[in-house]
Formats: structure tokens, C-alpha cells, sequence
């Protein structure tokens, strides 16, 4: 027997309902379980899957629509005691919450003054009339929902555009702002790497790796799936690009999605090309490679995350503020296969490297000629350390570049030896108003006798930029020059509302998914939650009405 449930004004977001599903597809003697809102369109499936009973005409969209195939009425009742239970649940759990809750956008955006932000996931046909009355209000939008009108998003972002907002989405899964995650969001720490991303989890998983190689993230734009084809045109991918070149937090952009249509990947790149900061492209499928121009091609997540954390150095690594004199890359190593490596790469960005006063150097102090009559700088750092001195006196030197090795034989504490001369260098430079970038990489492991994380942190606490590997702090020593060339390119104008969005916490409304706004709450955002509902009870005639006397 069909056994139907209604139950009016009672709407539920579609995390609601598959948990409430999941809820009732276990009861005894229930063969089939459907649950939906009371929408013309739900109603039509239901009919067409044979659950239709007498009293389904009459539900409305705001009505919660149980059917179910039932072995008996008692089968029946125990549903709806189920019902019941989940929503007496929901409604206790929600009013023990400290997350501030509205029913209206108007009462929303009165509790917390002024709105920046909105986080949208609600159904997709209800999202562009609630998404125009947000850029009405001059409130950028992140929108989670999927099933928009691809002709809704081109008006809709068209519209941000010449207000100066910035809508992300739709299908928009995965952002953050100002250390704040929006949809679904990894835990990483604040750093210097900005993203933009037209795919959720592309973006979560560069971000991730970012953490991992001991980088940090500034902001991470969504783009929605579709912004790069033909019909939108990239307008937020255009955006976030411009955004994220001006702000001040950001030192590399990032760009992931899949590759774009063919008019609009050359705008983008065109437009990459002419930032002042570099930009990592990872265009999943494309085959683009190396460096052309201001744009580092990756191939891969993990790949477009190395690249732009040696570009930007790690969340530890300290500003450095080169004069226009100082052009030089100086190495001193302790291993002659890691300054080999290192003079390999200069060379190859740089140009021909040697052991002159004027140039880019990598000097091997483990060679033969250097150890004349006193033991191996792995084993006695003190050669080293009376030589970086010299470095630091020399106006036309712009980086240090170091290796330390552990292991056993070896020193028992080289970054120990190394920093007091590297703290008094770095002190004397700031006196006289000048600076130079320390970087080094630590060839061990944890299990060592010095350890591997103790002799990173010795160094970053002395100043020094700590890479991963030696190649990377090869790479990372090249890049803080050209950065210093690129300084004296103008970052694009941006509109004031975007550039305030990225300079200070936003004040969030969350509407739709509750669980998107818990979290911001646990961080200490400013957030409110709109207990939304479809307007005009869900009748799109009156809704149309509604917008058009708006």
C-alpha cells in the first residue's frame, strides 16, 4: 500500500532530505521511500514512479512530500514518528547553536550591518532572482548550487562585473577568503599564494599540497565550472586574476581548470602575461609546458604546487626588499653534487655562472682546494661561516644560497654555526637600510642526529628561507630576482569593492546550507545565517511577478 506524508511549510535543503532518506530507508516493511518538496516537478516524478496518492495535488512547494510503499498503516506510522523525531532533532540542535539565524535577507543583512559576502546554496532555479537582489545590495556571491541556467550565470556575472562584485560559481565548491573557507575547504595556513579555480577539488588539492611543502595560501577565488567556455566568457576568471595581481598579501597566482575555449585562453593568458606577479597555469588536458613569458605551465595538482611555492618561498620566509644594484646569486656549499646542481640551474635561468667577485657563484667548499690542511665543511662549518661575512658586505649580492647536510659524521649542529653570523649580517644590512635574501635547503631527515625539522627551524628563526629540496631553493633564489624586476610593473586597477573584499575579513550571510556557516562561525567570522525559503511559496508566476515590481 502507497502511504503518503505532507507536511506543510516544513522546507528542507537538500542535505535535509538525503539525511532524512537515509533515516527512513532503513524501516522495516518499507519498500520504497521517496522524499521531496512538494515542487510541480517533484510531484511529476512521483506520479511517474507510481507513488502518487490523493493528497499529493494539494502539496505545495514549501511542503515536505513523503510517499512510501508500505507493508501495512503501521509500517506508515512508524515513518512518520521517524519524521517527526528528525525534525524535533534538527530544530533542538539548531536552537542550541550560537550561529545567529534570520528569515529574511532584509533582517540578515540588518543583524550584521554591512554584508560583504553571501555564501548561496540553495535550489538551483531560485538562485538568479536571490543572487540579483545580493549584487542589488552591492554583495559579492559565492554560489554552491548547481542546476543554474547557463544564460542566468552570463547575465548574472555580467552584472557583478559592472558593479565591481565578483560572482564565483555556480558549481561553485571550494573557496577562501581572507583565511576563511567557503563550501568545501582543507584547514591550511595563511601564506603568500593567491588561486583561482574553476574546479572545486583542483583547488583543494593544490592548496593542500601548498601546506604540505610548507606554503601558505592568501586566497583561493572559485570560478564555477563553466566560466571558462565560450558562453561566459572567463569574466570571474579575469577578475580573480586582476584581484589577486593588486592585492597586497598575494606575491603568485595560481590557475587551475581545465583548458578553456580557444578565444577565451587567449584572453587569459593575455592577461597573465601582463601581471606584475607570475602565475602558475595548470590547464588539466593541455599540454603546456616550462615557462613562456610571465605563466609557469604544470602538468599537474602536485606539480603547480611546487612551482608556486619555490616561486613564492614558504609561509616562513621573511619580505625581502632588494635595491636595484643587487643582482647577484651567491652559493656556498658544503656538497660538491648539490653545487653542481645548483650551477646547472642558474645556468639555465641565468646564465653562465663562475668563481668571480662579479656574476652569479656557486663555490664547492668540500673541494679539494678548499680542504687543503683542514677537515670537510660538513664536518667543520666554520670555513662557511667565516666566508658569508663577504657576501653580505658586497652591495651588488642579492641572495645567499645554502646547503646543510646532515647525518652521521656530520656536524652536530651546521645551522647552529651558521646563523649567529647570518643574524649579525641581516642586522647590519637593516642599520644601513639595505637587505638580502638567506636561502638554504636541509638535506636529512628527522631521524638523524641533528633532525631535520630542528635545523629548519634554527635557520628560519635566523631569517633564512627554507626550501624543500636543493633545486627548489635553487629555483626559489632565481625567482626572488626576477620578482624584483617585476616590482616595477603597475598591478591593474581594481574595483574598490573587490580589493576590500580581499584586505579585510567579510561579513558573511549564508544562505542555504547551514553547515557552510557553522564553520566560519567556529573561526570567528561575522556570519549570519537566512533561514531561506522560496518566495511566494515556491510559485515561479508570483516569484516572476515579485522580481518584476522590484
Amino acid at each position: 500500500m502507497l502511504y503518503s506524508i505532507i507536511k506543510p511549510n516544513t522546507y528542507q535543503d537538500s542535505l535535509r532530505l538525503m539525511q532524512l532518506s537515509t533515516t527512513l530507508n532503513g524501516t522495516d516493511g518499507a519498500n520504497r521511500v521517496s522524499i521531496m518538496m512538494g515542487t510541480p516537478a517533484n510531484k511529476k516524478i512521483l506520479r511517474n514512479s507510481g507513488l502518487d496518492t490523493l493528497d499529493l495535488e494539494g502539496a505545495k512547494p514549501t511542503d515536505l512530500v513523503i510517499v512510501a510503499d508500505v507493508a501495512d498503516a503501521s509500517v506508515g506510522d512508524a515513518l512518520l514518528a521517524k519524521v517527526d523525531e528528525f525534525l524535533c532533532r534538527r530544530a533542538s540542535a539548531a536552537g542550541r547553536s550560537r550561529l545567529r539565524s534570520a528569515r529574511s535577507l532584509e533582517r540578515a543583512v540588518g543583524m550584521l550591518g554591512q554584508v560583504d559576502l553571501a555564501i548561496v546554496s540553495i535550489p538551483g532555479p531560485d538562485v538568479a532572482p536571490e543572487v540579483h537582489r545580493l549584487l542589488d545590495r552591492n554583495i559579492h556571491t559565492f554560489i554552491f548550487s548547481d542546476n543554474v541556467s547557463i544564460s542566468d550565470e552570463v547575465a548574472l556575472k555580467r552584472k557583478a562585473r559592472e558593479r565591481g562584485l565578483l560572482v564565483m560559481g555556480p558549481d561553485c565548491g571550494t573557496g577562501r577568503i581572507c583565511g576563511l573557507p567557503l563550501g568545501f575547504a582543507n584547514a591550511v595556513r595563511d601564506g603568500s599564494i593567491g588561486l583561482a579555480g574553476a574546479s572545486g577539488t583542483g583547488l583543494q588539492q593544490v592548496m593542500v599540497h601548498i601546506d604540505q611543502l610548507g606554503g601558505g595560501v592568501s586566497h583561493a577565488i572559485g570560478l564555477g565550472g563553466r566560466d571558462l567556455s565560450a558562453e561566459v566568457g572567463g569574466i570571474t576568471c579575469l577578475q580573480a586574476l586582476r584581484a589577486l595581481d593588486a592585492d597586497a598579501a598575494t606575491d603568485v597566482v595560481v590557475l587551475i581548470g581545465k583548458p578553456p575555449a580557444a578565444g577565451v585562453r587567449d584572453e587569459v593568458i593575455g592577461v597573465a602575461d601582463e601581471l606584475s606577479k607570475p602565475l602558475v597555469a595548470i590547464l588539466l588536458g593541455e599540454r603546456g609546458e616550462g615557462v613562456e613569458g610571465n605563466v609557469h605551465y604544470a602538468r599537474t595538482l602536485d606539480e603547480a604546487a611546487r612551482v608556486a611555492v619555490e616561486l613564492a618561498g614558504t609561509r616562513a620566509s621573511r619580505p625581502v626588499a632588494l635595491r636595484p644594484e643587487q643582482r647577484w646569486i651567491k652559493g656556498l656549499y658544503t656538497g660538491g653534487t648539490l653545487a653542481a646542481e645548483a650551477a646547472m640551474l642558474l645556468e639555465d635561468s641565468l646564465g653562465p655562472t663562475g668563481n668571480t667577485a662579479g656574476g652569479h657563484e656557486v663555490i664547492d667548499l668540500g673541494d679539494d682546494v678548499h680542504t687543503r690542511g683542514r677537515p670537510h665543511p660538513m664536518i667543520d662549518p666554520s670555513l662557511r661561516a667565516g666566508r658569508i661575512a663577504a657576501i653580505f658586505d658586497d652591495p651588488e649580492n642579492a641572495v645567499l644560497l645554502l646547503d646543510v647536510v646532515l647525518g652521521h659524521g656530520a656536524d652536530p649542529n651546521p645551522a647552529g654555526a651558521l646563523t649567529p653570523v647570518i643574524v649579525d649580517g641581516l642586522a647590519k644590512l637593516h642599520a644601513d637600510g639595505r637587505d638580502l635574501a638567506v636561502v638554504a635547503s636541509v638535506c636529512g631527515t628527522d631521524d638523524d642526529p641533528q633532525s631535520l625539522s630542528a635545523q629548519t627551524l634554527i635557520l628560519e628563526r635566523a631569517g633564512v628561507a627554507v626550501l624543500p629540496s636543493n633545486a627548489a631553493a635553487v629555483r626559489h633564489a632565481v625567482a626572488i630576482l626576477q620578482r624584483r624586476e617585476a616590482s616595477t610593473i603597475s598591478p591593474p586597477a581594481v574595483p574598490e569593492p573587490i580589493r576590500r573584499l580581499l584586505s579585510t575579513s567579510p561579513r558573511i550571510v549564508n544562505i542555504g546550507l547551514r553547515e557552510f556557516a557553522e564553520p566560519l562561525l567556529n573561526l570567528g567570522a561575522q556570519v549570519v545565517h537566512y533561514d531561506w525559503r522560496p518566495v511566494a511559496g515556491g510559485d515561479r508566476k508570483l516569484q516572476a511577478l515579485i522580481d518584476a515590481l522590484n
